[in-house]
């Protein structure tokens, strides 16, 4: 792996660096569907109908909580602006819908007939967790971690997912 040019220089890393966008994005996503799934799975949303609509709604929150995210570091980031940079810190947010997409499809499938629309809820929670691990696992062998921290800091953000499974069992 290269070294990292930034670290010699003391500069900070360009906002748009992909494995801290994929991180970030990626976790904040996982956790943003699964908490949704959640809530709307708490409020009745067990049809088919219903469930076609969580997709849109998840994909939609999605969209929003990246735009307002990245309006917002472009807001307080400081300096000289040009034309389309807006677009350009926007564009940096895709991990995070990024990360929404199995969730959205898990829905929109048992909104289509593809799975029984009352037991989605669970098996987006866990594949949920099982994006958190991963992530957490690329990132920290992008950074140079050996295998035996990176898979504990795939599991530590695998217990971000577990605290959403648990709270929504005991919030039920």
């Amino acid at each position: 792996m290269a070294a990292d040019p930034t670290a010699e220089t003391g500069a900070p890393r360009p906002r748009g660096d992909t494995r801290e966008s994929v991180l970030f994005g990626g976790v904040y996503g996982a956790v943003l569907a699964s908490s949704l799934v959640a809530a709307l799975t708490q409020h009745g949303h067990t049809t088919a109908a219903s469930r076609r609509y969580d997709a849109l709604w998840v994909l939609f929150t999605a969209f929003a909580s990246a735009f307002a995210h990245g309006y917002a570091h472009h807001v307080a980031e400081r300096g000289p602006r040009r034309r389309g940079d807006v677009l350009r810190v926007l564009r940096d947010e895709w991990p995070l819908v990024a990360a929404v997409l199995p969730t959205v499809f898990l829905l929109a499938g048992a909104g289509w007939g593809w799975w029984p629309p009352g037991k989605v809820e669970y098996p987006a929670l866990y594949l949920n967790i099982a994006i958190l691990f991963i992530l957490g696992v690329l990132t920290a062998r992008w950074a140079s971690r050996r295998w035996p921290s990176a898979l504990l800091i795939g599991l530590a953000d695998a217990l971000l997912g577990f605290v959403v499974v648990i709270a929504n069992a005991l919030i039920k």
